[in-house]
């Protein structure tokens, strides 16, 4: 991907077909799937890819525990049939793992085991891994250091993992290889409409150079998550709004705080929200919080209570409690939840809605990233009912993504570039002064930082620290004292001056300590 050749693609198209507005996993999985139909589409991000929720999930493939106690089966089956595929379809990012859930009442037992049990059939042949009753020891072997006071033993099922931000990378770059347009740090300030008023385009603002620019488009898709509301606004100044945000916080603990390969669910907590413990990388990650929010910003923060909730709800699960101390970073992620009134956040289905407006705008509301795929596919049947097209076969069932690498190993962070990798070790062959970690104790080398601004788009000491690499979570104060070389090896890159550097480390400083608890 370079976006000095994006630029020019666009600059070269008098119309396309699909214009996608929204780089996160909705506005990426619907422009990847209409490239595949032969529709000649953009995708315009006025940020970089995944900035938003979609680099902020609990990393769980998942088709949703506690949606079936709900009694939503029907998005419960869609999200185990999608776990599978994006198994199948990226095994270099997406893998099996192994939860087990605690029992310390002798009621939940029957309970969870038959509700797990149906979670297994749900899945059919897309299934991980067959659900179980476990002994209070084999409980223990599996999480060592679980508390044991009451506890009864645990029940054991599998479901997914994946590395959000890079998945979206991934998305992105199968966007390219297949001749589709995309652009971050692309704002979308208006909606171009013909004499009938309907949308027939967009005008955006090139970040970087404060340039507008006016793009024609057969159909106009809002992919834009928790703001798909200030986009319908644009389409209609008395429009009502469709989402009813929510932020979910989690944080992240060195490894010994679970020392198996096991993750822990707990489906019931204090106030009723569902807590994980999942080992990621060689960290793990916890989570997660509930809460409504009135407004929304782009860099949500973690409220001190959500802290202190995931804290004090852990150690009650954990034989070791963890300290505000002991926290290695801290992140917020906001939830596009599909607006009801008077309804807890937490009780609130994921499914997703297809919306057309009488001016033939069409959003994608609600979702999750396990369904991304399936959301793509439904809003690119949309397209062609709307835009009166013949439909065209959607492939992206089948579609191996871009790096696809059976058999990498999931505790090496670096796995995740998949058969790109003897590529980047390629690099450090030539200049073995790449091979050089960024910092001690983050895994990164200097020849990620060179791949993610050269192939990957990168464009800010963020996008390399926070979703390229997964510094900024994995560690943000050593992500903090990695940026100073960071930035000068991207400026020499990019070729910007000192003053971009400067401007880059501050800017990164004052974002990365919104991590630090």
């Amino acid at each position: 991907m370079n976006r000095k050749k994006m630029l020019s693609q666009i600059e070269a198209t008098a119309l396309f077909d699909v214009i996608v507005i929204g780089g996160g996993a909705s506005g990426l999985g619907t422009a990847l799937d209409s490239t595949l139909r032969g529709y000649k589409t953009l995708l315009l991000e006025k940020d970089d890819f995944a900035k938003g929720t979609s680099s902020r999930s609990t990393k769980l493939a998942h088709g949703g525990v506690r949606y079936l106690k709900q009694g939503d089966v029907g998005m419960v089956r869609e999200a185990l049939r999608e776990r599978g595929l994006m198994k199948e379809n990226a095994p270099h990012l997406v893998h099996d793992q192994k939860f087990i859930v605690p029992v310390y009442d002798w009621w939940d037992a029957p309970l969870y085991t038959t509700g797990l049990k149906v979670y297994d059939v749900m899945a059919g042949s897309l299934g991980l891994g067959k659900s179980e009753m476990i002994s209070k020891e084999k409980t223990l072997r599996h999480i060592p250091n679980l508390s044991e006071e009451g506890l009864i033993g645990g029940v054991r099922y599998y479901d997914g993992q994946f590395d959000d931000a890079r998945l979206a990378v991934t998305l992105a770059q199968t966007i390219s290889d297949f001749e589709g347009t995309l652009l971050n740090y692309a704002e979308v300030v208006g909606l171009e409409k013909d004499e009938l008023n309907k949308v027939d385009g967009v005008r955006f603002i090139d970040s970087e150079t404060g340039t507008e620019h006016i793009v024609k488009g057969t159909t106009v898709v809002n992919a834009t998550g928790v703001f798909v509301d200030q986009i319908l606004t644009m389409d209609d100044e008395n429009h009502e709004p469709v989402v009813s945000p929510s932020q979910g916080v989690h944080i992240i603990l060195d490894k010994e705080f679970l020392k198996g390969a096991s993750s822990i669910m707990v489906p019931r907590t204090s106030d009723g929200r569902v807590l994980f413990a999942v080992p990621w990388y060689d960290k793990i990650v916890v989570g997660t919080t509930d809460t409504p929010l009135d407004s929304i910003d782009a860099e949500p923060r973690a409220l001190e209570e959500e802290i202190e909730f995931i804290l004090k709800t852990a150690g009650q699960y954990l034989q070791k409690a963890p300290k505000r101390s002991d926290v290695r970073s801290v992140f917020a992620g906001l939830r596009p939840l599909v607006k009801k009134q008077e309804v807890e956040t937490k009780n609130i289905s994921r499914s997703h809605k297809i919306l057309v407006n009488k001016s033939s705008l069409i959003t994608i509301v609600g979702g999750k990233w396990t369904t991304y795929r399936q959301m793509a596919e439904d809003a690119v049947d949309t397209i062609e009912k709307v835009a009166h097209l013949p439909p065209v076969k959607c492939i992206t069932r089948d579609l191996l993504l871009h790096g696809y690498k059976q058999g990498a190993d999931r505790l090496d962070v670096r796995s995740v570039y998949g058969n790109d990798l003897p590529k980047i070790e390629a690099l450090i062959s030539e200049a073995p002064k790449l091979g050089v970690e960024i910092h001690p104790e983050l895994p990164y080398r200097f020849a990620d930082v060179f791949w993610g601004v050269k192939h990957e788009m990168a464009r800010t000491v963020e996008d390399i620290l926070a979703r390229r690499t997964r510094s900024l979570l994995l560690n943000a104060s050593a992500s903090i004292e990695a940026a100073p070389e960071v930035a000068k090896m991207m400026a020499g890159i990019l070729g910007k001056d000192e003053a971009w550097v400067d401007n880059q480390i501050e800017e990164y400083t004052a974002l990365a300590k919104g991590y630090i608890c």
